[in-house]
């Protein structure tokens, strides 16, 4: 009989975020952002457990006071992957999952089919999810991570710019009529123990250029493996975005 996997969700969850700070605080309806990530990551069926990770004790009392579990990890970690690494050096799992914390519309399906990714490939020591690209407007914003991927669904690169670049279609408004883009969700999956070799690689040259955490993974050899999902996400980068947010929230279910 096959061990089952254990799998632990980790929500970085940074009080100085550049764009917006104290984002995890921002109030949604009532409850701040941060348990509203919390409480959609718990709903994950494939899920064992959920924690936050925060460098900042404001958060971490917030956490608390809705009864969720959370660690303090130290402010000089940067990215949100390497805080998902600290936490796999206290807590024992198989599968450390990184949800993004200012996602407080997460499906949970989504989650259950990243973990799947990793499931279903043995070899694969990173999952993610990407989604079909359907507008011009997404297709060229460089705020959305454009994946290309394999025929096996391996990433091959990740780009803030157009990728495959058409070369015989010059008018990139049609691009979207001749090949199938897709952007990245920005939902990671690592193996336990991928995660300790995760947290000893240097920032890479790709990583600072396109100022993607994730490329550090691809330019050190390591296979990234998508699933391709038909959710889409609503990051909280501004007070509009969470304005967006509330508004959805107001709307019966």
């Amino acid at each position: 009989m096959t061990r089952k996997l254990k799998v632990i969700g980790v929500i970085p969850a940074r009080y100085a975020s550049q764009r917006l700070p104290a984002k995890p605080l921002i109030d949604l309806l009532g409850k701040p952002m941060v348990q509203r990530v919390y409480e959609q990551a718990s709903r994950a069926r494939l899920v064992d457990e959920v924690v936050v990770a925060t460098d900042d004790s404001r958060i971490e009392l917030v956490v608390k006071q809705f009864s969720g579990n959370v660690m303090l990890t130290s402010p000089e970690i940067r990215s949100g992957s390497d805080r998902v690494a600290a936490v796999a050096k206290e807590m024992k799992a198989d599968i450390f999952v990184n949800i993004q914390g200012d996602e407080p519309l997460i499906v949970p399906e989504m989650i259950d089919e990243a973990v799947q990714v990793l499931l279903d490939d043995p070899d694969a020591p990173v999952g993610t999810l990407v989604r079909k690209i359907e507008s011009t407007d997404e297709l060229l914003n460089p705020g959305i991570v454009k994946v290309a991927l394999a025929e096996n669904r391996s990433v091959l690169y990740f780009s803030r710019s157009v990728i495959p670049f058409l070369r015989d279609v010059p008018n990139q408004k049609e691009w979207l009529r001749h090949a199938t883009f897709y952007k990245h969700i920005g939902l990671y999956v690592f193996r336990a123990a991928f995660l300790k070799t995760y947290s000893g690689l240097l920032e890479s040259r790709l990583e600072q250029a396109e100022k993607l955490e994730q490329l550090r993974i691809l330019e050190n050899g390591y296979k990234i493996k998508a699933g391709v999902t038909r959710f889409d996400s609503i990051p909280v980068d501004t007070m509009e975005d969470a304005e967006r947010v509330i508004q959805i929230l107001k709307k019966p279910s």
